[in-house]
């Protein structure tokens, strides 16, 4: 009987030494300039790290390098180079953040409906905020006691 759990606990231990934590470090490699892809993913999945491709856009991307979906850490410096060359033809990571900025200052400046949505913090695609919006409209609680009469 006593034997039974010291080999429960050695087992328990080993999955324990076993288990992924989260502040370990994943290998990534660099294609460009900022956008780094794990190298531990194959390309299909690996691609929608990188901000503004999702996993069509990766597939549409192998498909034009007529590159089959393998381990990011198995590509060549010429697939890489051909990647990186592919991806600059798209607006993606910072620079789709710095577009998108723009053009939500502009329909904040022109005063449209969707502008001062954005300037209140609140929906600004047609949702109810009767009940919902609760993420939207998470900084402008009233303290719960305190109420209208």
């Amino acid at each position: 009987m006593f034997g039974l759990r010291a080999v429960a606990s050695n087992v328990g231990g080993r999955l324990f030494q076993s288990l992924p934590f989260r502040g370990t470090r994943t290998q990534c490699i660099s294609i460009k300039a900022g956008m780094d892809i794990p190298d531990n993913k194959s390309l299909e999945y690996a691609l929608p790290y990188i901000h503004g491709i999702g996993r069509a856009r990766a597939r549409h991307i192998l498909s034009e390098l007529h590159m089959d979906n393998k381990l990011a850490r198995d590509l060549t410096k010429r697939e890489i180079v051909a990647l990186g060359d592919e991806l600059s033809k798209y607006i993606i990571g910072r620079e789709l953040a710095v577009v998108v900025e723009k053009d939500v200052r502009r329909m904040i400046d022109i005063q449209s409906y969707r502008g001062i949505r954005h300037n209140d913090g609140l929906p600004c695609r047609g949702q109810r905020t009767k009940t919902n919006a609760r993420t939207r409209k998470a900084g402008k609680r009233m303290p719960s006691g305190v109420r209208n009469k």
